[in-house]
């Protein structure tokens, strides 16, 4: 039998909290070899403080991983090839649209396609001509790439991908629509990326929060365009406090150095994880 390969892949966008601890951990028990990779390609929102974070709370969690850890800031140039990839096959097209502007959009179609997340990008962009494309790319006018869903699924026919939790799924990446892979801002989005080093880090058990599980959709449909090997998933369920809200940094939710500061060992933390009795860490 082949090892599992997981990873743990946070963005230094802030400390982590308390749902990434319980989402490395898992992914660490599941593996038999572990991995960390930083996921940093928006250089507006992630901090280099927030990175050393990362590593200290890694540590203090007992997890050991390879050395050197990938940065994906530092791999812009990989992520434009495969764009390029993907635009010699003629699954890329350039979006001009503002937010506003798709807003406007859907708000004018009284059966606009809805996903997950909210509407879907009414595909508006796909009826400019090519020269009108290129002249307004040439021009200097903001754009983002987006993947041509409709003819990437006519290419690769029914897809399925394996959830432990959900068991077998037929891949739908029209719930998310054609979702942007790059942006003038961010070179390379979540999608592409997380896609394209999972495989190239050779992930086999991919250990994530169910929040994602819809996102698995479009990486299931890039992993058979790019010619990657799928790996296996589990969407675990979202830790969440008193309320049945999910931890989220946006919250300011409890981070793993506020809990190491109250005197919690990381045993101790695994211990309240496991048995879910967070109130525990309210109150020391």
């Amino acid at each position: 039998m082949s090892a599992k390969i997981t990873r743990f892949a946070p963005s230094p966008t802030g400390h982590l909290h308390i749902g990434h601890a319980a989402s490395a951990l898992l992914a660490a028990e599941m593996g038999d070899e572990f991995i960390l990779r930083i996921e940093d390609i928006d250089r507006t929102r992630c901090k280099p403080e927030y990175e050393a974070s990362i590593y200290e709370d890694m540590s203090w969690l007992g997890l050991d991983y390879p050395q050197p850890v990938r940065r994906q800031s530092d791999h812009f140039n990989d992520y434009a090839a495969i764009l390029q990839r993907l635009a010699d096959m003629g699954l890329l097209y350039p979006c001009f649209c503002t937010r506003k502007e798709i807003e406007e959009e859907i708000a004018r179609s009284p059966s606009a396609p809805h996903g997950p997340d909210g509407f879907l990008y009414p595909r508006t962009c796909t009826t400019l001509s090519l020269s009108e494309k290129e002249d307004r790319m040439a021009s200097g006018e903001h754009y983002a790439l987006r993947l041509d869903v409709n003819e990437a699924l006519h290419r690769t026919g029914a897809l399925k991908w394996h959830d432990a939790v959900k068991g077998w799924q037929e891949a739908t990446p029209q719930l998310l629509g054609d979702v942007v892979l790059a942006r003038k801002d961010t070179p390379a989005s979540y999608h592409l990326c997380v896609t394209h080093d999972d495989d190239l880090q050779n992930i086999t058990l991919i250990t994530r929060g169910e929040d994602l599980f819809h996102a698995t959709h479009i990486h299931c449909l890039l992993q058979n365009i790019l010619g990657y090997d799928r790996p296996a998933y589990h969407h675990h369920p979202l830790l969440t406090d008193k309320d049945g809200k999910k931890f989220s940094k946006r919250d300011k939710s409890l981070t793993i150095r506020e809990i190491r500061n109250k005197g919690f060992s990381a045993s101790q933390l695994r211990d309240i994880i496991h048995s879910q009795n967070f109130l525990t860490l309210l109150n020391p």
